[in-house]
C-alpha cells in the first residue's frame, strides 16, 4: 500500500490548524504545531514532504522558522508555503526570496489550498525521484560513486565522533578485461549486474553500504566493524561469488568468475582518504597473490589454495 505524504502545519491559531486538517487528512497524512519551535522539533522527527506555514507568530515567526529549516541538513530540501493575512506584493516577494515556494494568503480558500498542496507534493515527489536516480548506477542499481562519498563521508564522520571502528573494502572482478574481449562487453555488463546483486546479498546488516566504484570495482562500507570482522565478510562474499560459478573461459585464475579483495579499517592515524587508499593498495596485494582472494593484514589472507 502506498504511504500517504506528510504534510506539516504550523500556526499558532487553533482554527486555522483545524481548518487545514480538516481539508487536508483524507488524502495526507498531517502533522500540526502551534509554535514554531514545535514545527522545528516535528520537521527533525517526521521529515514531512511539504510544510504549511504561518508567517505571523510570537516569539518565533514564519520568517525565523524558515531559516532553522534551511540551516539544519535534515530539513533544508523541505518545501515551504507560507501562509499569512499579509497581502501586500512586497511582503508575497519576502518570502519567496527568503525561500519559500509558494504564499498562500488569507482567508483560505479551500480549492486554492489543496490544488497548490497537491502541485508543490508532485514537485516534491519528482525532485526525490530525480534525486534517486542521480544516485544510482545505471547498469548494477546499486549506488554510484556521488552516493558513495556522501555516505563514506558521513560514516566516517560519525566513527570519529563516537570512536567507532570503520572498515572498507575495494573489489576487483579478476581477469575482467580479458572476460570483455574473450564473451563482448554486452556479456560483460550481464556479469556486473549478477555480481552487484551477490555483493548486495552479501551484507549482512541494514548500515552495511556497497557501491559500484567505476568500471569493474565496488566498494563496501562497514560501519562498526572491525577488520577481522570485515575480512570474515569479504571472505564469504568471495566465496559467494565462486560458488555462483559465471563461466569464464579467459581467466587465469580459475574457470569461473573470481574476485580479489583489499580491506581496511580506521585507526587514529589515518583519514577517510588514507582509509580507501590502504584499501587499495591491499587490493594490490590481493591481485599479485594470485587474485581471487582477500587481504585486509598481513594475517588476514585467504586464497582457494589455502582453504583446500
Amino acid at each position: 500500500m502506498k504511504q500517504a505524504q506528510k504534510i506539516l502545519i504550523i500556526d499558532d491559531v487553533v482554527i486555522n490548524l483545524h481548518l487545514l486538517d480538516g481539508l487536508l487528512k483524507t488524502d495526507y497524512t498531517v502533522l500540526l504545531a502551534k509554535t514554531g519551535q514545535q514545527g522545528l522539533v516535528l520537521a527533525r522527527e517526521h521529515h514531512p514532504n511539504l510544510i504549511l506555514l504561518d508567517v505571523v507568530m510570537p516569539e518565533m515567526d514564519g520568517f525565523d522558522v524558515l531559516q532553522a529549516l534551511q540551516t539544519d541538513k535534515r530539513t533544508k530540501d523541505i518545501p515551504v508555503i507560507f501562509i499569512t493575512g499579509q497581502d501586500h506584493p512586497e511582503d508575497e516577494a519576502r518570502g519567496l526570496l527568503r525561500g519559500a515556494v509558494d504564499y498562500i494568503t488569507k482567508p483560505l480558500n479551500e480549492v486554492v489550498v489543496k490544488a497548490r498542496v497537491a502541485t508543490h507534493l508532485k514537485l516534491e515527489r519528482q525532485r526525490r525521484m530525480l534525486e534517486t536516480l542521480a544516485n544510482i548506477d545505471g547498469l548494477t542499481e546499486l549506488p554510484n560513486r556521488r552516493q558513495l562519498d556522501q555516505v563514506y563521508h558521513a560514516e566516517w564522520e560519525r566513527a570519529q565522533r563516537n570512536q567507532l571502528p570503520l572498515s572498507v573494502a575495494i573489489i576487483d572482478v579478476d581477469n575482467f578485461k580479458q572476460y570483455n574481449d574473450h564473451c563482448g562487453h554486452a556479456m560483460g555488463d550481464r556479469v556486473l549486474q549478477q555480481l552487484g546483486q551477490l555483493i548486495a546479498a552479501s551484507l549482512g546488516r541494514p548500515g552495511d553500504f556497497a557501491a559500484r566504484y567505476g568500471g569493474e570495482e565496488f566498494v563496501v562500507v562497514l560501519p562498526a566493524t572491525t577488520t577481522s570482522g570485515a575480512w570474515q565478510l569479504m571472505e564469504n562474499m568471495r566465496q559467494a561469488v565462486e560458488k555462483a560459478a559465471l563461466p569464464h573461459p579467459a581467466s587465469s585464475v580459475a574457470s569461473c568468475i573470481t574476485i580479489s579483495i583489499g580491506v581496511a579499517s580506521r585507526d587514529v592515524h589515518s583519514n577517510a582518504a588514507e582509509l580507501l587508499q590502504q584499501a587499495d593498495q591491499r587490493l594490490y596485494h590481493a591481485k599479485h597473490r594470485g587474485r581471487n582472494c582477500v587481504i585486509g593484514d598481513s594475517h588476514s589472507i585467504t586464497t582457494p589454495q589455502q582453504i583446500a
